[in-house]
């Protein structure tokens, strides 16, 4: 069902995609959107490692949520640039993950705040201001959850 990679001498290991999923902050998701057209948005996440499940949050109303109701059937895409690989080299290496996986809106409220505070860890400089703007705004905010059923990774040296 899922293709393998071509270049199969740059792929990442099951480990090393987990890591890139752990350690970078920001992807691209992407859904079917209106009218067929493909609807690609930079998001802030949470992968959980123990569940190996992707974590988003967003409104519970507009594109994205339109676009999951049609089709829950996703791609998420995340890399990092490691840098050259000698100091006088131009060229960067870079490590992307891609995950294809099915989304949903987490309706348990147990595990809707466990999210919705692991994000806020990776991205506020306090566990009380993550703890504030959970009071503020659980009622009004949807926590997606993306189910993993194929993942890879692939790492290149742009030259």
């Amino acid at each position: 069902m899922f293709r393998s990679m071509r270049r199969f001498r740059q792929e990442l290991t099951q480990e090393e995609c987990r890591e890139v999923l752990a350690q970078q902050r920001r992807g691209c998701l992407a859904l079917q959107g209106d009218d067929g057209y493909p609807y690609a948005l930079p998001i802030n996440f949470w992968f959980d490692p123990e569940s190996g499940h992707v974590y988003f949050h967003g409104a519970p109303a507009g594109h994205k949520i339109d676009a999951m109701k049609r089709s829950d059937k996703v791609s998420f895409c995340v890399f990092e640039k490691t840098g050259a690989k000698r100091e006088d080299d131009w060229a960067e290496t870079v490590r992307s993950v891609i995950c294809f996986g099915r989304l949903e809106v987490v309706t348990d409220p147990g595990r809707k705040e466990r999210a919705l505070r692991q994000i806020g860890l990776r991205y506020y400089p306090s566990a009380g201001e993550v703890e504030d703007e959970i009071r503020q705004t659980i009622g009004r905010v949807a926590v997606l959850e993306l189910s993993v059923e194929h993942m890879s990774g692939k790492r290149v040296h742009e030259r």
